[in-house]
């Protein structure tokens, strides 16, 4: 009897599978393996599969096929640089749990990722953690941070993982939907999701004091109920690669330089020498961040690893 359902979490070889309340383990067959999946992953949590379970095979299910994916966040393999990595599919919203130091997120990394999210339709809301740690100059630099992404619509809050606001605002945005956390190692991602629900005891680490970065507690994502809502805890996130996005298409995905773009002298404008171009205007004004323009004069530079 062919079962329906949802990847929770996949370790290797097998992939925990629920379906009408019960958990499965399952395996894919060899074929379906490669077949047309250029990934590391053949799946990836949030997929929805169908599946059969063989007497014979110690209980274990076999997948039979995956529905087509409304999404998903996908970066470029650490491993195997012409491969990518599949983070989580069918995802309504991202947090993406930022910190100005230990560990430090850097705005490239910030731009790279929604980036992606927005290549994909992603909601992305940003969570700046750690305020309860950051010194007067600090905060001035966290909020002048904040309201980059602030002026260009997206939705920002400035957070502590334990403070019972926090937990407020994050339960009222995750309510029905499915929400992965995402950020780098250390910024907060297993400590929020266990105040959220206690029960799960996730996994928490301390920041390295030499390299003021993260160590990895979460090797790999899982997905959680929590009510009508899911929440997928992510591993720590150290670089980001960009992946199947042109150089030409690229601007579409910065939301500010979309809004502007058309103002620009030739169609074709890559925002970088060319004469009259509303995106270079903007930045001389002060409408656009410079960070923001660093961040895709370096993606521009990567094109080769990309294409």
């Amino acid at each position: 009897m062919i079962k329906k359902g949802i990847v929770y979490c996949t370790t290797g070889s097998i992939h925990r599978i629920k379906s009408e309340g019960q958990f499965y383990d399952c395996r894919i067959k060899g074929k379906f393996r490669i077949k047309g999946i250029k990934s590391t992953n053949p799946l990836a949590v949030g997929d929805k599969v169908s599946f059969v379970i063989e007497p014979k095979k110690d209980a274990v299910g076999i997948i039979k096929s995956i529905e087509t994916r409304q999404n998903y966040i996908v970066r470029k393999s650490v491993n195997l640089s012409k491969q990518i990595h599949i983070i989580a599919a069918n995802i309504d919203q991202v947090f993406l749990m930022i910190t100005l130091k230990t560990p430090q997120t850097f705005p490239a990394f910030i731009d790279r990722f929604l980036l992606t999210a927005q290549a994909y339709e992603i909601n992305v809301v940003l969570l700046f953690n750690k305020i309860d740690i950051y010194n007067k100059e600090e905060l001035n630099a966290m909020t002048n941070l904040k309201g980059v992404y602030q002026k260009i619509g997206y939705d920002c809050h400035e957070v502590v993982a334990t403070d019972s606001k926090t937990l407020d605002i994050i339960d009222s945005k995750m309510k029905g939907k499915v929400s992965m956390f995402c950020g780098h190692s250390g910024v907060g991602k297993s400590t929020l999701v266990n105040a959220l629900s206690p029960g799960l005891k996730l996994k928490t680490g301390m920041v390295s004091k030499q390299n003021q970065q993260g160590q990895h507690t979460t090797t790999f994502a899982e997905m959680f109920d929590l009510g009508a809502s899911r929440i997928i805890d992510t591993p720590g996130i150290k670089g980001f690669g960009i992946v199947g996005i042109k150089p030409k298409e690229l601007s579409c995905y910065f939301i500010e330089f979309a809004m502007l773009k058309g103002g620009c002298k030739f169609n074709n404008c890559m925002h970088t020498t060319e004469p009259n171009c509303a995106i270079k205007e903007a930045i001389e004004k002060g409408e656009i961040a410079h960070s923001r323009y660093k961040s895709y004069l370096q993606l521009l530079e990567e094109d080769s690893l990309y294409r």
